[in-house]
């Protein structure tokens, strides 16, 4: 029997400081190779997560990430603040200040495992 070959699949955000992340590249097998390769060409941190592509991979071109994929996302920026040598730094929110802030500009693309 033939083990069927997974095609890669890659997401890339981009955060401007107002409203949630924005989807604004995705695709599979070489559009997904295309995506990830212009990310190393800018330098723009990648992160391997299939699941939260394949979520992501759902979400319209320009449209902002829906609210329950808030934390996974957050979680992504934080990664590559981290890769970038840049601490996440917290600001008090009215309901909490217990809130990381995000960066005022990122990018970010998911690429497959």
């Amino acid at each position: 029997m033939k083990e069927q070959k997974t095609l890669p699949l890659a997401v890339a955000l981009r955060w401007d400081g107002d409203g949630a992340p924005r989807v604004t590249a995705k695709g599979s097998g070489e559009v997904a190779d295309r995506i990830l390769a212009l990310a190393r060409e800018h330098r723009v941190p990648l992160r391997e997560d299939r699941a939260l592509v394949a979520v992501l991979s759902k979400v319209e071109l320009e449209q902002q990430i829906p609210p329950g994929l808030y934390k996974a996302v957050a979680e992504v920026i934080a990664f590559a603040y981290a890769l970038q040598g840049k601490a996440v730094t917290r600001r008090a929110t009215p309901a909490s200040s217990q809130g990381a802030a995000p960066p005022e500009r990122s990018k970010a693309a998911a690429a497959p495992d």
